[in-house]
């Protein structure tokens, strides 16, 4: 019998059970945000998968009476590759049921060297055990072998999530810190990073923010457009049938339907870091996203299906044993005129 795992909602969807417990959480909250935060937690949290980072997972954003990080799936089931669409909605792959501003350390460390049956590093997760010599695929489900000590600090506007993995000296070793922090009583908040090499193994990675953008629940298309500080010079460009660029900006020419899939680059970014500086306009619901990185891009691209817009900036992250790296990201969250 298939095993489910919910994600806020009933496994009921896949298998008649009854509703699943509330995964562990924290509140935040000033006059403008009201954030829920999962914990880590490797028996009951809401994430459970080896890909995405474990800490800071943001289930639910209210701002201005509109809800922006809810779940873009409605069941989870470990034995889908990445996502598929049912009957009943988009069942996600236990890796890939994340929400919000969920980040990926992309390269897993020390993988193309170990052999079957060997270790190795995903960052934000743990020491994995590697299955086959098959090439790293992010939505296989890996043994975790070692995910170390998760603490979390919180008060009412902030909660500070670390994780110690490994001694010093060993191979893969480090200290992982991250804060979420609302900015007094505006409607913003600020990701601070800071991840120490403790190991002997340098600690080189693309890193994402895959931005799980879900106004609403309402359908990805025509009222969404993407801007940026410099002229967007996609690599891969957007299927015309759903969406296009022009300058700096990136719009939807149609609402995504079924299983309509938007894709595309957002290349053209200089090595400045205030080119690390997209905005997310919904017209619909008079919202608008500003996401905003302290260091200069190494990528960014856009994936977009009916439930979800994600755009995902990418940085460079490197801690040589005994360094220390440190970025953080400013989100802030504003209402747009209603048009007549």
């Amino acid at each position: 019998m298939k095993h489910c795992i919910l994600a806020l909602l009933a496994c009921s969807i896949l298998t008649g059970s009854a509703l699943a417990a509330d995964p562990p959480s924290v509140e935040l909250h000033n006059k403008q945000l009201r954030l829920k935060v999962y914990t880590p937690d490797a028996k009951a949290g809401f994430y459970q998968g080896t890909r995405f980072d474990w800490s800071g997972v943001i289930g639910d954003l209210e701002f201005a009476g509109h809800h922006l990080y809810r779940p873009w799936f409605n069941a989870v089931d470990p034995s889908v590759r990445d996502f598929t669409y049912t009957d009943t909605g988009i069942t996600a792959s236990a890796n890939s049921a994340m929400v919000g501003p969920a980040e990926e350390f992309q390269k897993p460390i020390g993988y193309d060297t170990a052999k079957a049956g060997d270790t190795f590093l995903k960052v934000g997760v743990g020491i994995l055990r590697k299955s086959d010599d098959a090439a790293y695929f992010f939505g296989k489900h890996f043994d975790l072998v070692d995910g170390g000590t998760w603490t979390t600090r919180s008060t009412a506007n902030s909660v500070t999530f670390q994780q110690m993995l490994g001694k010093p000296g060993q191979d893969y070793a480090y200290l992982y810190t991250k804060t979420i922090r609302l900015v007094g009583s505006e409607a913003k908040l600020t990701i601070e990073h800071s991840l120490k090499n403790l190991g002997k193994v340098p600690i080189v990675t693309p890193l994402y923010d895959h931005n799980f953008l879900t106004i609403d629940g309402l359908n990805v298309g025509r009222a969404y457009t993407i801007l940026a500080p410099y002229e967007i010079k996609p690599t891969r460009a957007p299927d015309p049938k759903f969406a296009g660029v022009e300058g700096h900006t990136a719009s939807y020419h149609t609402d995504l339907q079924g299983q309509d899939r938007a894709a595309f680059g957002l290349q053209g970014f200089s090595s400045q870091v205030s080119d690390y500086d997209f905005q997310v306009k919904n017209a619909s619901a008079h919202l608008a996203v500003r996401m905003q990185g302290d260091r200069p891009l190494s990528n960014a691209s856009v994936w977009s299906i009916r439930s979800v817009l994600a755009v995902e900036p990418f940085i460079d992250v490197s801690a040589q044993p005994g360094e220390e790296f440190r970025w953080s990201y400013t989100y802030t969250y504003s209402t747009l005129e209603a048009q007549p």
